[in-house]
């Protein structure tokens, strides 16, 4: 039994029993029920406005899932990084010292702006000593960049 459905009972069950509004005690009661008539029917319409909220969120969390599946997209290694061997190097920002973690391709552009505040973030990426030019650092090897 709802609220709504007990307070329209209790009004049942005053006319029933005769309640005389002339008397004192009678006043008092009907403007008791009159007062739980108004709140059962606020009560109610907070739980209409309650469900209807609670489906706009389950549907706007819905939303956020598949933005969040097609933004952070895995790729065919599993990394969802868009590098091929899912190597990283963790960075840390000099200006802020946030640390965050970027891919060797990113690495070989030389530079990024921090994502935490914004500053711009340069690399610089020396010749190595390796010998078969598969380090994986993109130096230079007989003139040709890796």
């Amino acid at each position: 039994m709802t609220v709504t459905e007990k307070v329209s009972y209790l009004k049942g069950l005053a006319e029933g029993l005769g309640v005389d509004d002339s008397t004192k005690e009678g006043k008092v009661l009907r403007a008791i029920i009159d007062v739980l008539d108004d709140m059962a029917s606020d009560l109610a319409s907070l739980e209409d406005y309650t469900e209807e909220l609670t489906e706009q969120v389950d549907a706007i969390d819905e939303d956020l899932d598949s933005l969040e599946s097609d933004f952070y997209e895995e790729d065919e290694d599993g990394c969802g990084c868009g590098c091929e061997d899912g190597e990283f190097y963790d960075i840390t920002c000099p200006n802020c010292e946030e640390e965050f973690s970027v891919d060797e391709e990113t690495l070989l552009e030389g530079s990024i702006e921090c994502p935490n505040c914004g500053e711009k973030l340069e690399f610089d990426i020396e010749d190595c000593d390796c010998d078969d030019g598969e380090c994986g650092c993109g130096c230079h090897h007989d003139g040709e960049e890796k």
